[in-house]
């Protein structure tokens, strides 16, 4: 038996997509930006004890997303960092489909409204391609997680990436989903810029 249509996901057909192709003049529905997938993203590898921070970053992206992370390993060693090439250094999730619409649905509608002082995303952390980059400082802003039960906080990056060609088609579809961007009324260019960050930027490492 099927699972029913994600809300967010029955909203872009029936109001998003025709939205879009009037604002910005799509001659047909194969021209208008969808989503393609969202990755979720999380490093450990500063941590003191890394088997048991990965294993509580894995179980929380598991909770909040719905679905088994796959750890990441670093490519190459760097003695600077006591860094190993094959040693696990984070965790991240790729989310398509009805999972996709799911999580943005609840980080756009519940989770980022929960951030202390929320004033906004950056509307300038796009990558030139389409693609949108936010930073999370830690988990707690997700209804999922009890409070009493966090072990650690897990800052991490997610990215959605879409099938927009320009930053400026990014920005008005992510728009028409809800995604309350900083300085929304803005109609300043938006910029190739680095990562944005939801509250203060999230621990990461790169290997």
């Amino acid at each position: 038996m099927s699972l029913p249509i994600a809300e967010l996901q029955n909203e872009y057909t029936t109001r998003i997509i025709p939205a879009l192709k009037e604002k910005r003049g799509y001659k047909n529905v194969h021209q208008v930006p969808r989503l393609v997938k969202v990755v979720i993203n999380t490093s450990i590898a500063s941590a003191p004890d890394v088997k048991a921070a990965l294993e509580i970053a894995k179980d929380e992206l598991q909770l909040i997303t719905g679905q088994k992370p796959v750890e990441t390993i670093a490519k190459k060693a760097i003695s600077n960092f006591k860094l190993r090439a094959g040693q696990p250094i984070g965790a991240k999730v790729t989310l398509r489909g009805r999972l996709m619409y799911e999580f943005l649905e609840r980080l756009i509608k519940t989770a980022l409204p929960r951030i202390r002082d929320f004033r906004g995303v950056s509307n300038r952390a796009f990558d030139g391609n389409g693609n949108y980059t936010l930073g999370v400082a830690d988990q707690s802003i997700f209804p999922e997680v009890e409070l009493d039960k966090i072990k650690r906080n897990i800052g991490f990056d997610i990215t959605i990436v879409t099938s927009a060609t320009s930053n400026d088609e990014a920005k008005a579809l992510l728009g028409e989903m809800g995604m309350p961007f900083a300085g929304r009324n803005s109609t300043k260019k938006v910029e190739k810029s680095e990562t944005a960050s939801a509250d203060t930027a999230p621990e990461t490492a790169s290997a």
